[in-house]
């Protein structure tokens, strides 16, 4: 062999041993001269990495992926470069070279109601590629990422679990709520979209609108309610894939658009990148962690947290990179059995930073532990399991409320809402896969009325704010599907409307796109088959009666069989929205919502 200034790697020195892969990149000076990655074949890399400031002793240190999505221009998110480089200076400390993975970061509340909107979920596959793309091209040998605004939160998980690395990830904190004393309570971006309802609606002014926009997001940080962000973070926490009370910090020190971020997520890098390298020595991969009963214990938090539907198609994405068999039936199984114990925004008063201050996600799943409703034994990033890391921690009182106590956890003996009144799977002929109905304990049995369809959220929004729709119809949005859009976008804008006019208990509505976790009444999305690919939600003409059955789990169009069949033979599918570009390339690969709209194999 040629000569060479490394020491073979020895167990005396801890970080040469979890050099297990990125010999490959920096050069092997353990096999032969000729043979792939050998410490001569690599000396050009060294000369590139010596470029950026490798020394010697460098490369003998494992390398760590930091997947961080990153752009300047949304508050979820624009912080993460100061928690990067807390990551980077942290894996140094502990004897490893970081590599950054910076990736697109596409904001919900900000391209609501654009067209936008379709490349939100879009993004989520394409972050997980991107950091894919990183670690698999440099041969790092752990990751560690970080989740902040919807999507990054999933698509920062997806490719530990696609790789089976070690590996975890960090949420970066959501914002605090916001303040606005006229409106008499806590805001956040959902305060706005329902604002602009209650506008078209003469409800509010111009003025008190302009107000919820300038107060409703005080600083940095993802949106401050159990909305998808929120609800993904602490699902993370649940399946045991980020450290425990790490899901619902603040992610800034106080209110304000420069305010320092907390400094609980600095110690939460640090914590997270411990907890990494002691994976690392252990070896200890993300299916070990992310098996089925892990992923079961997840839905019940969800449940329990009463959060967003968008977490059902991120779990289902999620199960299939880890390779768990999960269905759309286990949502509809452990809904039964998990009632609605947080008080959240957007079914309640409170927020993210008044969970955090009840005890965060550890006292949710204690709760749920003691009631026999999750799996302690499984394995979380700590080394131990859930049971393990919830030894020291109280489940939610069973203890009336004292004066002036906030009411933000309710005891399994007395919740929000009982089990099966949150999230509902739903079938019938108007969706023969599925589709799920989110109500977040609101009282319904059954609900029939006439359809007022659109093609496409566009023209919903704008029938909406025309006070087109009346209390008892079914609005129906299609063409809005995985494929259709492309994209699934959120129909968070007429939602929202709705509930802002005063028609959220009154008026249901019917899509095959999605929703934002924003989003409160009768809301049934998802609807697969969708539009594009011929599901019955394609025929629905306006004046048609669709009635949904909370208690039957049923979506019908109450139409003859005979008139169906006869509608359907005369459907033709209509030109696709893209035909070049990121979209086209998406409708090519991605599965129906009843899947988890999954660009998988």
């Amino acid at each position: 062999m040629a000569p060479h200034p490394l020491e073979k790697p020895t167990g005396d020195v801890p970080t040469h041993g979890l050099k297990r892969r990125s010999y490959e990149l920096t050069g092997d000076p353990r096999i032969a001269d000729s043979a792939p990655g050998s410490y001569v074949k690599m000396t050009c890399t060294r000369a590139n990495l010596r470029a950026v400031g490798w020394k010697d002793e460098d490369f003998k240190k494992p390398v760590i992926t930091v997947g961080v999505p990153y752009t300047n221009i949304m508050p979820c998110n624009d912080r993460f470069m100061e928690l990067a480089t807390a990551l980077c200076q942290a894996i140094e400390a502990e004897g490893g070279k970081p590599m950054l993975a910076c990736t697109p970061a596409i904001s919900d509340g900000e391209t609501q109601g654009a067209l936008g909107m379709r490349y939100s979920l879009v993004s989520r596959d394409y972050i997980a590629d991107c950091i894919e793309i990183m670690h698999e091209g440099y041969a790092a040998d752990a990751m560690i990422t970080l989740g902040g605004c919807d999507k990054t939160v999933p698509g920062a998980l997806m490719p530990i679990a696609r790789l089976n690395v070690v590996g975890l990830s960090l949420f970066g904190g959501a914002a605090l709520p916001g303040r606005h004393e006229a409106a008499g309570k806590s805001l956040d971006p959902g305060s706005v979209m329902e604002g602009i309802g209650a506008y078209s609606a003469g409800l509010i002014d111009v003025e008190e609108l302009h107000k919820l926009e300038c107060n409703a997001l005080p600083g940095s940080g993802t949106c401050s309610a159990m909305f998808t962000a929120c609800t993904m973070a602490s699902v993370v926490e649940a399946i045991g894939m980020a450290l425990p009370f790490t899901a619902s910090p603040p992610a800034l020190a106080e209110f304000g658009v420069s305010a320092p971020i907390n400094p609980q997520k600095f110690d939460d890098c640090t914590a997270s990148v411990k907890a990494l390298f002691a994976l690392l020595r252990a070896n200890l991969r993300a299916r070990d962690i992310m098996t089925k009963p892990a992923f079961e214990n997840a839905i019940a938090a969800m449940f329990a947290l009463g959060g967003s539907t968008n977490a059902v198609l991120h779990l289902l994405a999620l199960a299939q990179e880890a390779e768990v068999e999960l269905c759309i039936d286990d949502f509809d199984r452990i809904g039964k059995q998990v009632p609605l114990l947080a008080n959240l925004s957007p079914h309640g008063p409170y927020h993210m930073s008044d969970l955090h201050a009840h005890g965060g996600l550890p006292r949710v799943l204690k709760t749920l532990l003691a009631g026999g409703l999750i799996d302690g034994s499984v394995l979380t990033v700590t080394g131990k399991t859930l049971a393990e890391n919830l030894m020291a921690v109280e489940p939610a009182s069973e203890l009336p409320l004292k004066s002036g106590e906030l009411d933000v956890l309710r005891p399994l003996s007395r919740p929000l809402a009982p089990a099966g009144n949150h999230i509902i799977v739903l079938r019938g002929n108007l969706a023969e896969k599925s589709a799920v109905m989110k109500l977040s304990g609101k009282e319904m049995d059954v609900f029939e009325g006439p359809s007022i369809v659109f093609d496409g959220e566009m023209a919903a929004f704008e029938a909406i704010q025309g006070n087109k729709v009346k209390p008892g119809m079914v609005v129906v949005i299609r063409y809005e599907g995985p494929k259709g859009a492309p994209g699934m976008p959120e129909m968070l804008s007429p939602g929202a409307a709705l509930v802002g006019q005063g028609l959220g208990k009154k008026v249901a509505l019917v899509t095959d796109g999605r929703f934002s976790g924003a989003s409160h009444g009768i809301m049934i999305g998802h609807v697969t088959p969708e539009a594009s690919d011929g599901g019955a939600i394609a025929i629905v003409r306006d004046g048609d009666i669709i009635r949904i059955n909370k208690k039957a789990q049923t979506l019908d169009l109450m139409l003859p069989p005979d008139e169906i069949e006869r509608r359907m033979r005369e459907w033709s599918s209509p030109p696709p929205n893209a035909t070049k570009g990121v979209l086209a390339k998406y409708v090519k690969l991605v599965s129906s919502a009843h899947e988890g709209a999954f660009c998988g194999s």
